[in-house]
């Protein structure tokens, strides 16, 4: 089963020369994206101390490795949400129902140290889509 790259135009700043992955990938009909951060299509990170943006940059990023792979936000199956601090759960929660407001996947949020300290949300997301 031969496996697919996904790296959106606007994400094309990933992964940065030191962090060796790839945004996304599918095979058989199953998407898989790498944890995503804020980061804009110029690799800036968004919304600093602003968990609510952070969380929309998050998602937008998904959003555009799912679309690479004829996905949408509807055939996400399951997402893993890493919060900084996991009292901020309830400003990501909100953010996070805007982009799954019928039928969400299934989803783990824990709290988690992440790769830089200005990031305050990271999500990775696992869809499918039939091929």
């Amino acid at each position: 089963m031969p496996k697919t790259t996904l790296v959106p135009a606007s994400l094309s700043f990933q992964p940065r020369p030191s962090y060796p992955y790839s945004p996304g990938t599918a095979a058989a009909g199953f998407v898989f994206t790498a944890g995503q951060v804020a980061w804009t299509s110029t690799g800036e990170l968004v919304g600093l101390g602003d968990v609510p943006a952070q969380t929309r940059q998050v998602l937008t990023n998904i959003r555009a490795i799912l679309a690479e792979a004829g996905a949408t936000m509807d055939d996400v199956l399951k997402c893993n949400v890493y919060l900084a601090d996991i009292r901020h759960f309830a400003a990501m929660n909100a953010v996070f129902a805007e982009f799954f407001p019928k039928d969400p996947p299934a989803r783990t949020t824990v709290q988690a140290a992440l790769a830089e300290p200005e990031m305050l949300v990271e999500i990775e997301a696992i869809a499918y889509v039939k091929p």
